[in-house]
């Protein structure tokens, strides 16, 4: 019996114990429910808006951080002008981190002045680069005012590598994060929402500040900044669903009258009003204002980039305690996988064009359909395309692993361009050119330099460009000037004991028929035919005839030619060749020496920066006379500095102009420079050389100790006109001694 009862309370017990456990089950789903439901209350979908305001919207960059380090996701995200490139970028995945260490490195002179690298262009349009100081577009006779000062070309396509992670997203709610951006239909003044598109174009439109960047085209309409008619847009991120905003307002307060000064500071207070109007009520919406300190900043102070992130997250963290009702711990922003050196293109399309085929159009990108090539060598070829000024716009989108290009043609083909120069040797000179394009063909060009000054010189240049098909072109110069020589070109006859130099007056006028075309897909490779017409003459041989020479040339030329310097003048990275061979085969023969002969020539170059403004670069020049004549007029004649490339005529450090002769040389020189401040230079050259006649015969000269050596050490100031240059030289073997100076872009 008393079993039973044992029994009898161990069930009781049991069931006791298992309507308690029911109980605390039932109570722990009742607390997780109210949990959730409180969860749910605390946690509404948080909308983040970023106003526009150029350099100042760095700021946005600094909140972005504070709000990763807590953990805070955001829901939304619309923005204007420099508030949509920074919000699209974190829409589309990036962290706040990274995008501090993306804009850390942005170039303020290649974004406003829309800098496309030299490396990347070909060898006539840097040619345009480095010679001409300005450049005036005509069409019909009348001249043609830039609509602003940059296309912002290199922005599209900053921003296109940036956003090829989601290059098939065309539904921006779609993106990491739903995002929007503002922008004005600058024909009508309506405000134009961007949710949809070809995204890195919506961001660029968004933030094309009138008469800085031209206009974009989307879907008809022409789109500038959004900021002209809502630079805050707190009501669209409202109608798209977020129920808690924070707002980051980058723009400029009004002035009082103390501050008014000026005309460009009166005309923006007008353009705020209308702004700061709105202001009033769109904070309202705002449930945290963030407003960072950006007074005596504007909207180009991206050298302060770093001082504007800063200021932009001390703003934030004034708000610490309500964004912490947001924090998370357990969750962290993914840091986005930055794209690959490489992408895939599989076909190419483009714009149905009138004057330009698709070998043309191909030529220039210099990639292929269905390969793999670098970011670098993409963009480089986009940007080839755009540098032959034959395109008023190029823009590209990608679609999966395919591309499309969108293009239109400029209807600008008339261009004036100057220049002026001062050397040593040419003495000063004004450069007039003009070129014409579309003359007799849809793809060719005409070009002519006429240099006015101490010695008249032209350049002429017609081009028929095909592309990756053979190129014909025509090329036609006269080279001239006085010069006081004592060894160049064969004149050591002519001296004696009244004379330790002659005055000679050097004329060369060379015209070449060419075919070119593309070689492997980086070398300009072409050859031809090239009458020249070389005259020497001294007032000095009064007793005698006074003309040295004066013989008309047939040759056979060819050249091999690639050049990825950064910069002509102050390299600091990239490579260069240019290799020329010409075989004389008949002459006028004025001296009665002329027999078949050829002269060939290579120089090789190479700069690279391993520090930061500190840059080093070496050339190696060959060059040498294959035949037996004995005509010394084509001799190698070296020294001086600061003059035009000449195939004949070399600079070198050390000695005086054209005084080293002979028909065969090598040189090598080292180049230290170091850029103490922005465009200013101090560098330093060692060069030195074996110069003689045929040095590369059998007796091995050529490995002999360099016969001539040199340094020079100089100042250089990079300047709208061209670098000016002042060159002290010194040599150790002659003990000669200079300064030079050079003024302005060589031509």
């Amino acid at each position: 019996m008393f079993k039973r009862i044992v029994k009898r309370i161990k069930k009781i017990e049991y069931q006791i114990r298992g309507t308690f456990s029911c109980f605390i089950l039932f109570a722990f789903l009742l607390l997780s429910l109210n949990s959730i439901a409180q969860d749910s209350i605390k946690k509404p979908k948080i909308g983040l808006v970023l106003s526009g305001g150029g350099a100042k919207g760095l700021a946005h960059i600094g909140v972005l951080k504070v709000i990763d380090s807590l953990g805070i996701k955001i829901d939304y995200i619309g923005g204007t002008s420099m508030g949509a490139i920074v919000g699209g970028l974190y829409a589309s995945g990036y962290t706040g981190k990274q995008l501090d260490s993306i804009f850390s490195t942005l170039n303020i002179d290649d974004l406003v002045q829309d800098n496309i690298p030299r490396k990347s262009k070909l060898l006539f349009n840097k040619r345009n680069d480095d010679i001409y100081a300005l450049s005036l577009p005509f069409k019909r006779l009348k001249l043609e005012t830039p609509n602003a000062l940059s296309k912002g070309f290199y922005n599209y396509n900053f921003l296109s590598k940036l956003t090829y992670h989601v290059r098939n997203t065309r539904d921006f709610k779609k993106l990491p994060i739903p995002f929007f951006c503002m922008a004005t239909d600058i024909e009508s003044g309506e405000e134009i929402v961007l949710n949809k598109g070809i995204f890195p174009q919506a961001l660029i439109a968004s933030s094309s500040v009138p008469s800085i960047f031209y206009p974009i085209e989307i879907e008809g309409k022409l789109l500038i900044d959004g900021g002209v008619t809502n630079n805050y847009p707190v009501e669209k991120l409202k109608e798209l669903g977020a129920e808690y905003i924070i707002g980051v307002d980058v723009q400029e307060e009004l002035k009082d009258r103390k501050e008014l000064q000026g005309i460009t500071t009166i005309f923006g207070q007008i353009s705020n009003f209308n702004t700061q109007s709105q202001m009033k009520s769109k904070r309202k919406l705002t449930n945290v204002y963030i407003k960072p300190e950006i007074k005596g900043y504007t909207v180009l102070s991206f050298e302060n980039g770093k001082k504007i992130i800063e200021n932009g997250e001390y703003a934030t963290r004034n708000f610490l305690s309500e964004l912490m009702k947001f924090e998370n711990k357990a969750y962290q922003k993914p840091e986005l996988k930055l794209i690959k050196d490489s992408i895939f293109i599989g076909n190419i399309g483009f714009t149905e064009l009138k004057n330009y085929t698709r070998a043309y159009v191909l030529g220039k990108l210099r990639f292929k359909q269905n390969s793999k090539v670098s970011f670098e060598d993409f963009q480089n070829g986009i940007q080839n395309l755009s540098n032959t000024q034959n395109f008023s716009s190029v823009k590209y989108q990608f679609n999966e692993k395919d591309i499309f290009i969108s293009l239109r043609e400029n209807k600008i083909n008339t261009f004036l361009k100057f220049a002026l120069h001062y050397d040593e040797l040419y003495k000063s000179g004004a450069l007039i050119n003009i070129t014409q394009k579309k003359i007799i063909s849809k793809n060719d060009m005409v070009s002519l330099d006429i240099i006015l000054g101490d010695n008249f010189r032209y350049d002429f240049n017609y081009l028929i460009d095909n592309g990756y098909y053979f190129s014909f072109g025509i090329n036609s110069t006269l080279n001239k000037f006085n010069k006081n020589v004592n060894s160049a070109f064969g004149i050591q006859s002519y001296l004696n004991n009244t004379f330790e130099k002659i005055n000679l007056d050097y004329s060369s006028l060379n015209t070449k028929v060419f075919l070119q075309t593309v070689f492997l897909r980086k070398f300009n490779m072409g050859g031809g035919i090239e009458f020249q017409n070389l005259i020497l003459k001294s007032d000095n041989l009064k007793k005698v005839n006074k003309t040295i020479e004066n013989s008309n040339y047939l040759s056979f030329n060819g050249y091999l030619n690639h050049d990825t310097f950064d910069d002509k003048y102050f390299p600091k990275k990239g490579w260069y060749l240019k290799s020329n061979f010409n075989y004389y085969f008949s002459s006028s023969d004025y001296t009665n020496q002329f027999s078949k002969f050829s002269i060939s020539k290579t120089d090789l170059g190479i700069a690279f920066e391993p520090l930061k403004n500190i840059s080093f670069t070496f050339q190696n020049e060959i060059g040498f006379k294959i035949g037996y004549s004995t005509l010394p007029y084509f001799d190698f004649a070296l020294g001086g500095t600061g003059f035009r490339d000449n195939t004949n005529i070399r600079p070198f450090y050390g000695y005086d102009f054209l005084s080293i002769s002979g028909n065969s040389y090598i040189k090598t020189s080292g180049t230290y420079d170091y850029e103490f401040f922005k465009r200013n230079h101090i560098n330093l050259t060692y060069n030195a050389s074996i110069v003689g006649d045929f040095i590369f015969k059998a007796t091995k000269t050529w490995f002999n100790k360099p016969t001539y050596t040199g340094f020079g050490l100089g100042y250089g100031l990079e300047t709208l006109i061209g670098p000016i240059e002042l060159k002290y030289t010194w040599s150790p073997e002659s003990h000669f001694s200079a300064f030079w100076v050079n003024l302005g872009f060589v031509f």
